[in-house]
């Protein structure tokens, strides 16, 4: 189904999946003074994200299927409004209990708007345009990251409850503009959505987030094998292959098993972990601007400028320079250029010039890793009727990775003291993560046989 007059169905597309970026670029600067607010330490502090990441992955599966069979702009709404909907208990939470409600929810809707405005461009756009729209759509987390510390940075001095309730008028304006402009799709009758599997995934999760979160760096050994790491880690690990089976006899699975015997599909969902707990490793920048910089938190919010300004910049240009060149050649040279900008953080961060310098290398790094490649070979690879699932399927990928990403840095940090010596250590070891993907990507299918897939 392509349609005439893209430009506005991309502007709705836009600004919905910035008001959910927006949020992740906001909870950095958050962190700190929520923390103070509720006198919770840095471990405690991590669940604050990590939930939102939790039911982030499951919604992306359950909205992705239900915008292929109940239509894209139902669902899109739907996503939208959760939301909100979240973002307005989290703002007025009075406890750090029903903020993680509020957070939850906030990551039900989240994770179907991504892989939905991504389905959009694949129904939307003609195949040789794909690549500079869904650039377009990947630059809206530089963007959001961009406004993020700014707004940080002006709105925390009033309260960080502000930070959330930015985000309630923009979902209503995305509601509006949503049935105004977005094309109403068709039903389609489905198979029943496979809730078991489900269900499996995600408390499969949630014991490898809390087993992870437990393990002390410094007391390796006798930490894993304390009641609240070790019997979490087995639970994942027995979780996993029930699911994996699981989802080989079920009618619709929420991963498709025989897929991963594509090359293409299972590099890209291995690629897309690695990139995901990269990701994870911005949340705690502003941390550690307060910690080896000595900045206060508004000025610490700003210090994620360099990482965002890249991303910014460079998700439109990859995207464009995507329809000529294809994924591979991006993909590895994004990794590069991460890796390399964290070993510089890892190792240098704590001096100004370096903590720039670094900064907008993982931009740059990010912007090709995050944007467009991905999606694009998803959408090249996965049928026509599974578009949202597939873009669906990269979620849950880079969702598992900031998961583990989130709780194991929040884990290092907490466990050597929080000093600049830790955030150092994190970093190094989400650079050598970042060499492991470029690597991965030297595998993906080159230029030509790209294009043949496409045909």
């Amino acid at each position: 189904m392509v349609v005439k007059g893209k430009n506005p169905i991309l502007m709705v597309l836009f600004i919905g999946v910035l008001m959910g970026a927006l949020d992740i670029a906001i909870v950095g600067p958050a962190l700190p003074a929520i923390g103070e607010y509720f006198s919770v330490d840095t471990r405690n502090l991590t669940w604050i994200y990590t939930i939102y990441v939790l039911f982030f992955m499951v919604g992306t599966p359950l909205m992705a299927k239900l915008s292929d069979r109940m239509g894209r702009r139902f669902i899109y709404v739907l996503d939208v409004a959760l939301f909100g909907a979240g973002s307005f208990i989290t703002a007025t939470s009075p406890t750090l209990e029903v903020l993680l409600i509020g957070r939850a929810i906030q990551g039900l809707g989240a994770g179907g708007i991504f892989p939905v405005a991504s389905a959009f461009i694949g129904d939307t756009f003609p195949p040789e345009k794909r690549g500079g729209a869904l650039g377009t759509i990947g630059a809206v987390f530089g963007i959001a990251y961009l406004i993020g510390p700014i707004l940080g940075g002006l709105i925390i001095s009033y309260g960080w409850q502000w930070l959330f309730a930015i985000n309630i008028p923009i979902a209503i304006l995305v509601v509006i503009l949503s049935f105004i402009f977005l094309p109403k799709t068709g039903r389609t009758d489905g198979k029943h959505f496979d809730w078991p599997g489900m269900l499996t995934l995600g408390v499969a999760l949630a014991s490898l987030a809390y087993g992870i979160n437990h393990i002390n760096t410094e007391q390796l050994l006798a930490s894993i094998s304390s009641l609240k790491v070790w019997p979490f880690l087995i639970l994942f690990l027995f979780l996993i292959i029930l699911f994996w089976k699981m989802e080989k006899g079920a009618q619709d699975p929420i991963i498709r098993i025989n897929l991963f015997n594509n090359r293409q599909i299972t590099l890209s969902s291995l690629i897309s972990i690695f990139s995901g707990l990269n990701e994870a490793g911005l949340i705690f920048v502003p941390a550690f601007a307060i910690v080896a910089l000595g900045f206060n938190n508004a000025m610490a919010s700003l210090m994620l400028l360099p990482v965002v300004v890249a991303m910014a910049i460079g998700a439109p240009i990859i995207g464009r320079i995507l329809d000529k060149t294809g994924s591979k050649i991006l993909m590895i040279t994004g990794g590069l250029t991460l890796a390399a900008g964290l070993f510089i953080f890892g190792l240098y961060g704590y001096q100004f010039h370096y903590f720039i310098l670094s900064g907008i290398m993982m931009g740059v790094g990010l912007s090709a890793l995050l944007g467009a490649p991905v999606r694009y070979i998803m959408l090249n690879e996965f049928p026509v009727s599974e578009r949202a699932a597939g873009q669906g399927l990269i979620n849950i990928n880079s969702s598992t990775g900031q998961l583990i990403g989130g709780a194991l840095i929040g884990a290092i940090i907490a466990s050597m003291g929080g000093d600049v010596s830790a955030y150092g250590f994190a970093y190094i070891c989400l650079a050598i993560s970042a060499v492991i993907l470029t690597l991965l990507a030297f595998g993906l299918k080159g230029r030509v046989a790209e294009l043949e897939m496409m045909k």
